[in-house]
């Protein structure tokens, strides 16, 4: 884990930026030899066909149409007040 200054921090904030973009690395920001921040990197993310990509061979297109349609069937776009 890198450290840096307050001061390089502002001096070089792009650079740093992409140091933990493209590294993935966490840097932690001192002022005064204490620190006072934490630059991190999100956490990874992934689209529902990345998280499905598995399961997507097994479907044929027809089952594939089928759970899309049974997946929507019974909602509509209508607003519900969950309290009455």
């Amino acid at each position: 884990m890198q450290t840096v200054s307050a001061t390089d921090l502002a001096r070089s904030t792009r650079k740093i930026l992409d140091t933990v973009a493209s590294r993935g690395e966490t840097i932690l920001i001192e002022r005064n030899h204490v620190t006072i921040a934490r630059i991190v990197p999100p956490a990874p993310s992934m689209t529902a066909t990345q998280a499905l990509a598995d399961w997507l061979p097994m479907l044929t297109p027809q089952q594939g149409a089928d759970w899309l349609r049974d997946s929507r069937h019974a909602f509509d776009d209508t607003v519900r007040d969950p309290w009455r």
